[in-house]
């Protein structure tokens, strides 16, 4: 969900897989909910965000990304005057008024790789996104050589993660979170009781701060690390080679790859077709706005701003977009315009066109903008190989909430247990019993995808699939019911806590908690995939 489309209308389609290329570049979170990721998976269609991943403006750790299409950001130096403020009339006005990408760098002095090492490295890690960093840390406390590689391993991560305050809290980082919200809304829609608030706090991350901690944690752990993109890997028995694309040959024991989507380590061998979350978002400074400072606002389904009878109200009808925003202060906010899950996922042409309309129908009259970000995230699909040599994390691993687009939050709390696998199954060569190569390798994999938690993914592939078929008022309907559950169960399935058995009860609760419409939707709509969920449940042979 946020923090995480699609009718594509004809005009747009046949510039869709161009587009796809430069959104893909700037992967973000996440909203929720999504999580850094710059990668682009194969050929579009692709898009789904909930931790939120957002857009990345990093280069790809493993190779050089496609160049954008000229026209894509033509307009990004027409700005709004100083000192004026201007409706964002369109699509195209509100991209005029996107700045320039600046990429922001953390003053480091890092050690680096010493190419003339004739042992390979406990652990390479290939992308320096927080899950990447975060395995490297551990790996390294526990005594390992570790060599992060990435082409900019200072860079700031440009995305606005948006967490669960008490997800970071259990992980002790909470003092990474820079703005806290003391509880969220949701508008189901215009009407006066269609509004829901979640007694649920709500944060910003402090992205600098996370990252900068991070890195200071891995260099007094003795990490070192390699500027540059991995071309490609060579695997021998008991240990492989990464080649750079600087000439600079990395041998390393274990390989992680946490480059997010790219899949170029990681291999898959099924038919890749997710949905996508598809979002773009803008923090900017403002003339004011109509928000609660104190609240952020989690979804807003209204549609009130599109004209009755109108081509993008049909749009909207079929496959609906809502709002996400963080309100920082009366005028200044972070404002996206989001289409949970589609497939194909909705162009950013369109998102941006239904942004506008909002802006104009909520009377925000937009003076600058800091930052933008356009963020598409492909959800669902298959696993990659259980097991194989490469291990992996976050994006490339398929650990993207399916229902909701999160990330962030899930691959910190899971970057732990496949570090310590790692520390517990490497053959350190100090006499201490180990394992090497593929056999090294499939023991993380068990510990990063146990029985539970691919049972648990495949519960949330459902939800998604269900949620694939709905239209505005379906989807209005659903989360209605949805936000009436118990906290336990609403809070648990956007924070992948729940597990097969309370899930479900979960499915059980949220159907009698539905109204008698909603039932009627669900049975229809979710028979077909209720049966593909039983089906993939049953040939998972560990389960």
């Amino acid at each position: 969900m946020p923090h995480s489309s699609t009718v594509v209308v004809p005009p747009l389609k046949s510039a869709q897989p161009a587009a796809y290329h430069h959104h893909l570049l700037r992967l973000r979170i996440a909203r929720l909910h999504r999580a850094p990721i710059p990668h682009l998976p194969p050929p579009p269609p692709m898009a789904t965000a909930a931790l939120l991943l957002r857009t990345h403006h990093h280069h790809h750790p493993c190779k050089p990304p496609p160049s954008p299409p000229p026209a894509a950001r033509a307009a990004v130096l027409c700005r709004a005057a100083a000192g004026t403020s201007a409706w964002p009339a369109s699509a195209a006005a509100l991209r005029s008024l996107a700045p320039p990408t600046r990429p922001e760098l953390l003053s480091l002095d890092l050690p680096r790789y010493d190419p003339s090492r004739a042992r390979p490295v406990d652990l390479a890690v290939v992308g320096g996104g927080p899950a990447g960093l975060a395995v490297a840390q551990r790996v390294a406390e526990a005594g390992l050589s570790v060599c992060a590689i990435d082409p900019s391993p200072a860079l700031v991560w440009p995305n606005n993660y948006g967490v669960w305050v008490d997800e970071f809290e259990a992980m002790g980082l909470s003092h990474c979170l820079d703005t806290v919200w003391p509880s969220a809304s949701v508008f189901i829609d215009d009407s006066g009781g269609g509004v829901k608030s979640l007694d649920r706090p709500y944060a910003r991350v402090a992205r600098r701060k996370l990252k900068s901690t991070m890195m200071d944690r891995c260099v007094a752990n003795g990490v070192v690390f390699h500027q540059a993109k991995v071309a490609k890997a060579v695997h021998h028995d008991a240990s492989s080679l990464l080649i750079c694309d600087d000439g600079v040959a990395v041998p390393a024991t274990v390989v992680l790859d946490a480059t997010g989507f790219s899949r170029c380590l990681v291999r898959y061998d099924k038919p890749y077709n997710p949905g996508y979350q598809v979002a773009y978002g803008i923090l900017a400074e403002v003339d004011g706005h109509p928000f609660d400072i104190d609240k952020m606002l989690f979804m807003d389904w209204r549609d009130s701003h599109l004209p009755e009878g109108t081509e993008i109200k049909e749009r909207n009808r079929r496959i609906p977009t809502f709002l996400y925003a963080m309100p920082f202060s009366p005028t200044k906010i972070f404002l996206e315009e989001t289409s949970l899950v589609a497939r194909p996922g909705l162009a950013m042409d369109d998102i941006q066109e239904r942004m506008a309309a909002r802006l104009r129908h909520l009377g925000i009259r937009v003076r600058s903008v800091e930052e933008d970000e356009r963020c598409v995230i492909p959800m669902g699909g298959p696993l990659p190989v259980l097991p194989q040599r490469v291990v992996g994390i976050g994006g490339t691993a398929g650990m993207v909430h399916p229902s909701t687009g999160y990330m962030v939050a899930r691959t910190l709390a899971t970057a732990p247990i496949v570090a310590d696998a790692i520390v517990r199954f490497l053959d350190t060569g100090n006499g201490t019993a180990g394992l090497a190569g593929d056999a090294l390798s499939a023991e993380v994999w068990k510990q990063l995808w146990p029985a539970n938690r691919r049972r648990q993914r495949e519960f949330f592939c459902f939800g998604m699939d269900v949620l694939l078929k709905l239209d505005l008022e379906e989807t209005r309907r659903f989360f209605d019911a949805f936000f009436d559950l118990e906290p336990h169960y609403w809070h648990g399935f956007l924070s992948s806590r729940l597990f097969l058995p309370e899930l479900l009860m979960f499915g059980l609760k949220l159907f009698g908690n539905a109204s008698n419409t909603s039932r009627l939707e669900i049975m229809a709509k979710g028979t077909v995939p209720l049966g593909k969920m039983i089906g993939n449940l049953i040939q998972d042979r560990d389960g």
